[in-house]
């Protein structure tokens, strides 16, 4: 089935792109989510007539993830601190949600979490990286220091066996 995309879809094409896929794809994920239309031959004059303006909003987006990135790229690093045991493993792990509301919190830069993705969970102390894509021509990385707020001892259980 052909369809045209109404919004990137990653791993299949950009807004305005024609692409044949296949027919329980299209039915049952691009249409209902609005990803895609079909392509009727109304549709694609359409497409031929709003491909200009589709370009042009990816170009203004793309511009924008441009800024967004460098203004990533100089903050640099993000700090966190979290509950931590004596052998250096948090309490807990450090999502990607935490992540994207500390970015927000300590730079000011919105990123949806959906959009932060990291190579390995964030559940001992030390220094991470997160991937940030901000669309699909567009990533850029971050360094995150993570460091203990509170050390909490850990209790080891002894048993001792009595023999009678």
């Amino acid at each position: 089935m052909q369809v045209i995309l109404k919004k990137d879809v990653q791993n299949l094409g950009e807004a305005g792109d024609l692409v044949n896929v296949k027919d329980g794809y299209a039915r049952n994920f691009l249409l209902p989510q609005n990803f895609a239309e079909i392509a009727t031959e109304g549709a694609l004059e359409n497409r031929e007539h709003n491909l200009a303006r589709i370009k042009a909003k990816q170009e203004k987006l793309h511009k924008e993830a441009l800024e967004l990135a460098e203004k990533i790229e100089k903050f640099a690093e993000l700090k966190l601190s979290a509950k931590a045991g004596e052998s250096g493993k948090l309490f807990g792990t450090i999502t990607t949600k935490k992540l994207a509301e500390e970015l927000h919190a300590q730079a000011g830069i919105d990123v949806d979490r959906k959009n932060v993705s990291l190579s390995a969970p964030i559940n001992k102390i030390g220094e991470y990286t997160m991937l940030i894509k901000l669309t699909s021509k567009v990533k850029t990385e971050l360094k995150v220091t993570v460091t203990a707020s509170e050390v909490v001892k850990e209790a080891i259980e002894e048993e001792t066996t009595e023999e009678a």
